[in-house]
């Protein structure tokens, strides 16, 4: 759900390869319907939900674990795309996530790369949507430079061309606009060099179809080619009269906003030329939801590198995953937390749940959840991030109402309940000599679990009976009674 256009691609995956049966699009423009307070207009909203009633009927009976929605720029932004959201989701029957700025850029390149053929060297993609523009250097398929820049054709489109005139002034301050924005990528992206440029999504599209309808080129985008066509664009004046060009109705009063943006790139970034790439964020998604089926999650190696970046005890947080699973697997049907994201959740959640221990032993739990709500988390959504913060701040001292507070009322409940299951996990491998946790008999209730253990085996360990003893206090003042049968 982007903020110039909604997209929608239903592909099978054939022996590892990404097969593309259907392709819908349409000009939703959600990114203009923001107001001065940044909150989604009512108009706008119905826009998109007609969109995504459209979508939902050729999405209906597909396993949640093959669809995924996300958001990008204008719900970023947006202060109310919980509200949205949990709408847009409604009309969709599947959840829908929204996604950082930099893990749309890896996704992009994810698409991208998929596109083009498997050459060596480095390319720079760079992808202008209708709120924020992508710039990525990668090698092959590995990304390894990443910005996404609040700048796009819709947000430009509103500041600069409002009126559909196109005069010289207002082109050249939008391109210098694009260029400001630029100015923080600039001196290390051109350092760090490419061998080839290629740009993906319409308005680069519209602009390499444009060249090749006026003979300027064969579609390749040049500088010389593109200061050629800021001067036609300047002389016809409106953006009515762009149809001349070849551009679609639909596109045509962003497409000054979008050449302006990729102008500033040409200029900042000393870009001689570029081609046009098929492949953007919606086959990026699809390649990344593949690589989960064939158990090349990168969500996996984002948690690998976040536990050797900061130095988290893996041997002591995988005696505590296995705690907690075997644990979940006991009371997750009757809680309703049997999904395959909770069990992800949760596994990640106990293995990073001392990552704040690099910063500080003190509140070290707080420290932890601030890491991971903010920082960038490749394969992961905001959401999913906001959950995995959760846990880790949750899983030890006080268990106050103020942990869950950014939760949507919704996931209140499952998260609360996996937050206890990680509590308890953390406590039973206190000792950290990471024994096989005992036979325990889990019995849930929807505001309670008894724990049954063998007979004397509290006995050996006070210290274990005593932290259950704190445990259940902590839970009372939550109104969650934790019974302990030794």
């Amino acid at each position: 759900m982007g903020s110039n256009s909604f997209h929608m691609v239903v592909a099978r995956l054939v022996h590892g390869e990404i097969r593309t049966l259907e392709k819908m699009g349409e000009k939703v423009q959600l990114g203009a319907g923001l107001d001065s307070n940044n909150r989604l207009t009512e108009e706008a909203m119905q826009r998109g939900l007609a969109c995504l009633g459209r979508f939902a009927q050729r999405l209906s009976g597909m396993p949640p674990e093959a669809v995924q929605v996300v958001g990008t720029n204008a719900l970023r932004v947006a202060r109310n795309a919980r509200h949205f959201m949990a709408r847009a989701e409604k009309v969709l029957g599947y959840p829908v996530e929204i996604i950082a700025g930099r893990e749309e850029a890896r996704l992009i390149y994810l698409g991208v790369s998929h596109t083009l053929s498997d050459d060596t060297g480095r390319r720079l993609v760079v992808d202008i949507g209708g709120g924020s523009t992508e710039f990525i250097i990668g090698e092959r398929f590995e990304p390894q430079d990443m910005e996404s820049l609040h700048m796009g054709c819709v947000s430009f489109r509103n500041q600069y061309f409002p009126d559909g005139k196109i005069t010289r002034k207002q082109m050249d301050r939008a391109i210098t606009h694009a260029e400001q924005e630029l100015l923080n990528i600039r001196q290390h992206y051109v350092k760090r060099g490419w061998q080839s440029a290629v740009g993906s999504s319409g308005t680069i599209k519209a602009i390499a179809g444009v060249l090749a309808s006026l003979k300027l080129t064969d579609g390749t985008i040049t500088m010389d080619a593109m200061t050629e066509l800021r001067k036609r664009l300047v002389a016809m004046g409106k953006t009515e009269k762009l149809g001349d060009l070849g551009v679609r109705q639909d596109r045509q009063s962003i497409f000054p906003a979008g050449f302006a943006i990729l102008m500033g790139a040409f200029n900042s970034l000393r870009i001689s030329d570029m081609t046009f790439a098929d492949g953007a964020l919606r086959e990026g998604l699809l390649y990344d939801i593949a690589g989960r089926i064939q158990h090349e999650d990168v969500r996996e190696r984002t948690i690998q590198a976040l536990q050797e970046r900061y130095h988290v005890d893996q041997h002591h947080g995988g005696a505590v995953e296995a705690t907690a699973i075997a644990a979940w697997q006991q009371v997750a049907e009757a809680w309703n937390i049997d999904t395959p994201v909770d069990e992800e959740v949760l596994r990640w959640g106990c293995r990073l749940h001392e990552i704040g221990l690099t910063i500080s032993h003190s509140q070290y739990h707080k420290h932890g959840a601030y890491l991971l709500r903010y920082s960038d988390l490749p394969g992961f959504s905001q959401q999913f991030q906001r959950e995995l913060a959760t846990l880790v701040r949750g899983h030890r001292r006080k268990f106050s109402s103020s942990i869950f507070e950014e939760l949507e009322p919704d996931d209140l409940p499952r998260l609360r309940y996996l937050c206890i299951l990680v509590r308890l996990a953390v406590l039973l491998q206190h000792p950290r000599n990471h024994e096989q946790p005992p036979d325990i008999t889990l019995t849930p209730a929807s505001n309670g679990l008894t724990l049954t253990f063998p007979a004397g085996w509290l006995d050996d360990r006070p210290l274990t009976m005593a932290d259950l003893q704190n445990e259940q206090d902590y839970l009372a003042k939550q109104n969650f009674e934790l019974t302990v049968n030794a």
